[in-house]
């Protein structure tokens, strides 16, 4: 049970610190800090707006991931409610105490209705918070994940120029060699970001970038060209570890959501923007220049990669005293006070600590957060699977990855123009309207994804993909018109991006605990290039093999997909604003706070430190009294 206790320590504060004064008639915002006793005896000053962000630095992931908003909605709403109950609990306390009059059930309903609107609307408020500093840093890192996107697909248009009378196997191993690098990527770039920091490894990842795309355009046979192909799936693989880790440590946690899909969108559109640049440069004379772009876009990364800031999370990791951090803190957030920095450093180490980093942590005595000797990636991934809980989340993940690529989207995207012949006249137009609906389709996407369980959607997207598979083998054995097949690929991939495309990376960030989220990201995202590997090679000979017949697997590998999720996968959107507000409580259990007056209205900036100090040793002072 939690206790609730009116302090006088408020007042002394109040009296000799309220320096602004209330507008009359003007609805009333709370700014009053409240001193937050905390079970191990310690003392904390937070106002209900800082404790409420600071709830969400240690719940919201720090992962830029498409489909966190809710999350973050969720957790707004239940800490409004549970500091609105505080807040009438503290008020009844003190009109009983003054008055001997309890207030009644109708009067504590109202006051904490209005409360917690009250407090819901101040801390969304209050956290959208959009600095020129942010938006630097994500549309910078995000060209990363467009050039990602780009290489995708830049092998589709021009396959029959370059270096003719290549073979399907040659081809093929050509085309997958980007898989091959994508694993070693993506767990190499996780080791590079916390050796080298989040800033330097962009650089080593745009770096690679730059040779790959060159080595590329410059090669003299298709051996050259699959060497090339591998470095630049190393740097893709690493760049889709480290975006979203970076702009999450960048960005609010009320902001990680839609910085996610900012990414999300920029690979999709790097997808796209390579079937039209197919159109001026896939032919005989100028096929180098698709391949060159890459490194002349990693050449523009280059140019403006070192403007960016560093992770000031990384460097509180190293240095709980950084004053580099605190002045990346202060641009990221266009802060003014230095109380303020001082809080949003209490907050980013608080959830460091409480997420652990991914791995066990502990605390040097200076504050820093240093990887534990006795723990490891690997310890903690024993974990994961030794929980059965865990373990359920964990093969919920691996199946949805190993689907999200075996139900064969990235054979569209590899080799459309192949497909797409006899269907069509020219297949790079096919293969342009692809990367079109591609684009809609992640928009909307967007719009749904919030609006749905996790679970619905994977059903919808696997039903609606295995009957377009159908639809495709149908209008190929020539009982349906082949424009008709052309449709059906466009309902293949609109299907795949409300579901099979953005949830199974989602459900990582917005399920796991804090310590299992690196970890589980990176086991799904190594399954999720083999498996891409595997379809990438294969695919051409399947196709030379079934022919009409060659979507046929993909539809066994979603029909067990729907059979899968329709009996043992768990509903993953996400807890309840109930279900989080009794956790909430739970977590808190023992914490006393004192003065919880959400009503109580001040404008003025920030306390400053010897105001705290002073109200602190009132505080203290009185504790000692009433202990006598």
């Amino acid at each position: 049970m939690l206790k609730h206790r009116h302090s006088a320590a408020f007042k002394h504060r109040a009296s000799k610190s309220v320096g602004g004064t209330l507008e009359e008639g003007m609805p009333k915002r709370h700014s009053r800090a409240s001193f937050m006793q905390l079970a191990d005896g310690s003392i904390s000053t937070l106002t209900p707006i800082e404790m409420g962000r600071h709830e969400l630095y240690e719940d919201i992931p720090f992962l830029a991931v498409s489909g966190l908003q809710q999350k973050e909605h969720n957790l707004s709403v239940a800490f409004s409610s549970y500091a609105a109950a505080l807040d009438t609990l503290e008020q009844d306390d003190y009109l009983h105490s003054t008055t001997g009059i309890h207030m009644s059930t109708e009067e504590k309903e109202k006051r904490m209705s209005q409360m917690s609107l009250l407090l819901l609307d101040e801390l969304e408020a209050d956290a959208v918070t959009v600095t020129t500093p942010l938006i630097f840093a994500v549309l910078i890192a995000s060209m990363l994940q467009f050039i990602y996107g780009y290489n995708i697909s830049v092998m589709n248009s021009p396959e029959p120029y370059v270096f003719p009378g290549h073979s399907t196997g040659q081809w093929s191993v050509a085309v997958a060699a980007f898989c091959v690098g994508g694993p070693f990527g993506s767990v190499l770039g996780g080791q590079w970001a916390d050796s080298r920091g989040r800033r330097g490894a962009l650089l080593i990842i745009t770096w690679l970038f730059v040779f790959g795309g060159f080595i590329q355009a410059c090669a003299p046979t298709l051996n050259v060209v699959i060497v090339a192909r591998a470095i630049i799936g190393l740097a893709s693989g690493a760049s889709s570890v480290l975006v979203p880790l970076y702009l999450g440590e960048m960005a609010p946690p009320n902001l990680r959501g839609v910085i996610g899909t900012m990414t999300q969108f920029a690979l999709v559109i790097g997808i796209f923007f390579v079937d039209l640049v197919g159109f001026l440069f896939a032919n005989a004379d100028q096929w180098r220049y698709m391949f060159a772009l890459t490194g002349v876009m990693a050449l523009l990364q280059l140019a403006l990669t070192p403007f960016l800031l560093e992770s000031p999370r990384w460097l509180l990791g190293r240095n709980r005293n950084s004053a580099k951090a605190r002045f990346i803190i202060k641009k990221l957030r266009g802060f003014r006070y230095d109380e303020e920095v001082e809080t949003e450093v209490d907050h980013f180490v608080g959830a460091a600590k409480s997420q652990q980093l991914g791995r066990d942590g502990n605390d040097d005595g200076d504050g820093d957060i240093k990887a534990s000797k006795d723990s490891s990636s690997g310890s903690v991934m024993a974990e994961m699977f030794a929980d059965k809980k865990v373990r359920l989340l964990v093969i919920s993940t691996l199946v949805l990855q190993a689907a999200q690529q075996l139900c064969g989207i990235n054979a569209v995207f590899y080799y459309s123009g192949l497909f797409f012949e006899g269907v069509i006249d020219n297949p790079l137009v096919g293969t342009t309207l692809m990367g079109g609906i591609n684009v809609i389709a992640t928009y909307v996407a967007l719009l749904i994804m919030d609006r749905c369980g996790r679970k619905t959607l994977i059903l919808w997207s696997s039903v609606g993909m295995f009957a377009s598979c159908i639809v495709i083998v149908i209008s190929l054995l020539g009982f349906l018109d082949k424009i008709v097949a052309l449709v059906a690929v466009g309902s293949y991939v609109s299907f795949f991006e409300i579901g099979l495309g953005p949830i199974p990376s989602l459900i990582v960030a917005e399920m796991f605990e804090g310590k299992y989220v690196v970890s589980a990201m990176t086991v799904s995202l190594f399954l999720q290039w083999v498996c891409n590997f595997v379809v990438s090679l294969l695919f051409p000979y399947v196709n030379e093999t079934l022919g009409p017949y060659s979507f046929g697997p993909f539809a066994v590998v979603l029909l067990l997909t729907i059979i899968y999720a329709w009996i043992w996968l768990p509903e993953t959107q996400g807890k309840s604003p109930e279900e989080l507000l009794a956790e909430l409580v739970a977590k808190n259990e023992g914490t006393v706070y004192h003065n919880m007056d959400i009503e109580e209205v001040v404008n003025r900036g920030p306390p400053s430190r010897d105001e705290w100090a002073e109200a602190l040793a009132y505080l203290e002072s009185e504790e000692k009294g009433s202990q006598k």
